[in-house]
């Protein structure tokens, strides 16, 4: 190629190549600092659009997980109420048997009702306050719970759950217990034995749930796993990859400085030509 002064064809060829290697190195610090290879849309439209989908569905999964737990956290508050309360009842079973013998006197049958009668009363006390919020676990109050666990909303992500528990001492047919004579002991274990029964159906049915809930839980652990390996293999950075592209970009722009500088002396040559 001839010497010219007007068109430095070296000099655009050197300035082209410079800015593809800023553009490189300014790129890969981009995803150095940020983590993701995707810096800009334009980077790769398709990927960006995928993961974000996973991305959301990823924060749905996890707030789900929070409300599975939740819904756990309701039910351990419900069976821990009625365990309490199975106490009370097997301990209404001991005065019982220690008041339908007559190795106690009347008298002493009295201080063992009114302890009985304490229980019974705490018994209510506990049925009737037992809440999760504002809602009551163990009156039988009947509420239908729904707990939201998937990201979507369809009423396959629905657990649906109808509250039925009543320990409440009329259901459970300890409010006529009287220990003051031996009769009434007698019959008290009677009454304690169907409470126990109904008292262990209700803890069978939140064992249940919570059950569920826990295969619940595990599932959409593992869901949670999967979805954020898929979105880290589109969206994020590969260091290493990122590391040699910016190494790689520097070394080429400092190259193309030189050149550029030396492009720039061309005219030069020419210009001596005229020298006469």
């Amino acid at each position: 190629m001839g010497l010219r002064i007007n068109t430095n064809t070296a000099s655009l060829n050197a300035q082209r190549q410079l800015t593809t290697n800023q553009k490189r190195m300014e790129h890969a610090q981009a995803a150095l600092a940020s983590g993701s290879r995707i810096v800009q849309a334009s980077d790769d439209a398709a990927g960006l659009a995928i993961s974000e989908n996973i991305r959301g569905q990823v924060v749905g999964i996890k707030q789900a997980r929070n409300n599975a737990y939740n819904a756990q956290s309701l039910i351990q508050v419900s069976e821990g109420g009625l365990n309490e309360i199975n106490n009370i009842v097997i301990r209404l079973r001991e005065l019982g048997v220690q008041a339908a013998s007559d190795t106690v006197s009347e008298v002493e049958r009295g201080f063992l009702n009114q302890e009985a009668t304490q229980l019974i009363e705490e018994s209510e006390r506990i049925a009737q306050s037992t809440r999760f919020g504002n809602k009551q676990l163990l009156n039988g109050a009947g509420e239908e719970l729904e707990y939201h666990v998937g990201p979507f909303s369809g009423e396959e992500n629905i657990i649906k759950y109808n509250i039925e528990a009543d320990a409440t001492i009329g259901t459970l047919g300890i409010d006529g217990v009287d220990l003051s004579d031996k009769s009434g002991a007698r019959d008290t274990l009677g009454s304690v034995d169907a409470a126990i029964e109904k008292l262990g159906q209700m803890r069978a049915d939140f064992g249940a749930v919570q059950s569920r809930l826990q295969v619940t839980v595990s599932n959409l652990d593992i869901q949670y796993e999967n979805l954020s390996a898929a979105k880290s293999r589109i969206r994020d950075a590969d260091v290493a990859h990122e590391t040699a592209e910016l190494t790689s970009a520097s070394i080429l722009q400092q190259a193309a400085i030189g050149v550029l500088a030396s492009a720039n002396q061309n005219g030069n040559s020419a210009l001596r030509l005229l020298n006469f």
